[in-house]
């Protein structure tokens, strides 16, 4: 595919991200606005949607999704599966810091795990998927009570700085850090952790793999969410 090709489809992909649930519908120069577009770009590229069944115009030039989407949103909603885009991090995590990693999602007032990345390491923090712990101790316990409903002066300091670290809190020879997996409105679809021995996953250790943690972060969010 040539240049200008590939040009014409991130243009016309442009113009379909911008609608949203409290906008529906759209008139060209609000397609204009948002995307920054021509609107005789934007009339060409739409009606080449339109054609296909991604856009649809209405009486009043005001143009709305397409059927053709519904159609593959529900090919993509029959066919996916959490797992599919999670545990692939788990494992990059896994090989990037030789520590455990895992998924962690609320359970009521509880946290549940599950999925899990156990490191290949002989020594390491063991837990098996579908472990119920509490939200008041742990890395992930702490970030899950502050994107939820804690308003003490530990969940405070978790969103301020965005992630919780620990260090045998639940289990005496035990430290972790973890992060939010937020969707594109910042609501949490869960937590992502990195655990282990805390006398080889030390604080200075932990700091280390951070940047590593967000971005991996960022990156099933978006997928999650997308």
């Amino acid at each position: 595919m040539s240049e200008q090709n590939v040009s014409a489809v991130e243009r016309a992909l442009m113009i379909l991200d911008v609608f949203t649930d409290q906008d529906a519908d759209l008139s060209l120069k609000d397609l204009s606005e948002r995307t920054g577009m021509y609107k005789s770009t934007i009339s060409r590229l739409a009606g080449t949607l339109e054609s296909n069944g991604f856009l649809m115009i209405s009486g009043r030039g005001r143009y709305r999704l397409g059927p053709a989407l519904w159609r593959l949103g529900s090919i993509y909603r029959r066919s996916f599966r959490m797992d599919d885009v999670v545990r692939p991090h788990l494992s990059a995590l896994v090989d990037q810091s030789g520590e455990t990693a895992s998924f962690y999602v609320p359970e009521g007032s509880n946290r549940l795990c599950l999925f899990r990345e156990n490191s290949s390491r002989s020594l390491r923090h063991h837990l098996e998927e579908g472990a119920i712990l509490p939200c008041d101790r742990g890395a992930a316990g702490h970030v899950i009570r502050a994107w939820g409903n804690g308003v003490d002066d530990r969940a405070l300091e978790v969103l301020e700085h965005g992630f919780a670290q620990s260090h045998g809190e639940r289990d005496s020879d035990i430290s972790a850090i973890a992060v939010p997996v937020l969707d594109r409105h910042e609501q949490m679809l869960g937590v992502l952790s990195l655990s282990g021995p805390g006398s080889r996953f030390t604080a200075e250790k932990r700091q280390s793999v951070l940047s590593l943690l967000k971005s991996h972060a960022l990156e099933c969010g978006r997928s999650l969410s997308a």
